[in-house]
């Protein structure tokens, strides 16, 4: 039914499941700087608190706020940080 996801240390959790638009994840990170690779797009939420971004082959970070969405690309690698705790919600296409 739901499957628990944790990742770097524990700092980052999130927990599994199928919405009517496809598979997604709800979770929080912890304060800090993390890499994500991604295997099919990624639509990213901001859910509370507030998370920097910095996109495949882009050299500035862009700040999202609660509901607001970002998209990220299948097969690439992308920087996220937080200056504290965020959670998101994550829809994979």
């Amino acid at each position: 039914m739901f499957k628990t996801n944790e990742y770097f240390d524990g700092n980052v959790k999130s927990i599994a499941f199928e919405t009517a638009e496809g598979p997604a994840t709800l979770g929080v990170m912890a304060a800090g700087e993390y890499v994500f690779g991604t295997s099919t797009i990624e639509h990213m939420t901001v859910v509370s608190g507030s998370m920097q971004v910095q996109q495949p082959g882009e050299t500035e970070w862009k700040t999202y706020q609660p509901f607001d969405t970002f998209i990220v690309a299948k097969d690439v690698k992308f920087k996220v940080k937080m200056s504290g705790d965020t959670a998101y919600r994550c829809l994979y296409k």
